[in-house]
């Protein structure tokens, strides 16, 4: 009998009843359990170094410290979770801010409920999601603003533009070491070295860069 691998979710929001509401519903799950609830950014962020959680499900707009903060913050470190910006804000300018502070997706608190948790399962899988109406603007926004420089096709390396295909299909440093049979710490290396060369801040980013120049590779 096949045994079922349980992501852990921790939320924070300092809307007491969709906070409460979410938790109900990932706990719903069999393969989802929410580890805590928070209704603040600090103590959000305290509370994802104690339980390390695999996904952290983030409000954007909250009082005192707002997602960005906190998503800036937990970025800098070392903690794995992936953080998903949950959000009513559908701004352009929200959404690039936060691919910019290295978000592993953004969704709407609009979007039906069985979406939700069909993308917090992608997520836990080690994919990078995006509400499909916004990874359409993200992907115009790339493209209008002009905001990457054109990359020569020698800047990055053979392993490199591997990397960037898996990154493309959503995959995480974890699916792509074992792909490519190498360690989880010379994927990081890799993927750092490919930012810094096509200018980008995120794996997110750097995913619509690779959806934009499929003739690249």
């Amino acid at each position: 009998m096949n045994s079922l691998t349980i992501s852990s979710v921790l939320i924070i929001d300092d809307h007491p009843l969709f906070r409460k509401g979410v938790g109900q519903l990932v706990n719903s799950q069999d393969d989802l359990n929410v580890l805590g609830e928070s209704a603040s950014g600090k103590e959000g962020i305290e509370m994802a170094f104690q339980l390390k959680p695999d996904i952290i499900l983030l409000d954007l707009n909250m009082k005192h410290m707002d997602g960005f903060e906190v998503l800036k913050k937990i970025k800098e470190t070392d903690l794995e979770s992936l953080v998903i910006l949950l959000t009513v804000s559908d701004v352009e300018k929200d959404l690039l801010t936060a691919v910019r502070l290295g978000a592993d997706g953004y969704l709407l608190k609009d979007s039906e409920p069985e979406e939700i948790l069909s993308k917090v399962r992608q997520a836990a899988k080690g994919e990078i999601i995006l509400d499909d109406t916004l990874a359409t603007i993200l992907s115009r926004i790339i493209r209008e603003d002009r905001l990457l420089s054109p990359v020569n096709k020698s800047s990055l390396t053979n392993r490199e533009s591997e990397i960037l295909s898996f990154i493309a299909v959503g995959q995480c440093n974890k699916v792509i070491a074992r792909n490519l049979d190498i360690s989880d710490g010379t994927v990081k290396v890799h993927v750092k070295n490919l930012l810094r060369k096509l200018k980008l801040k995120s794996r997110l980013e750097a995913a619509v860069w690779a959806i934009e120049h499929k003739g690249y590779f």
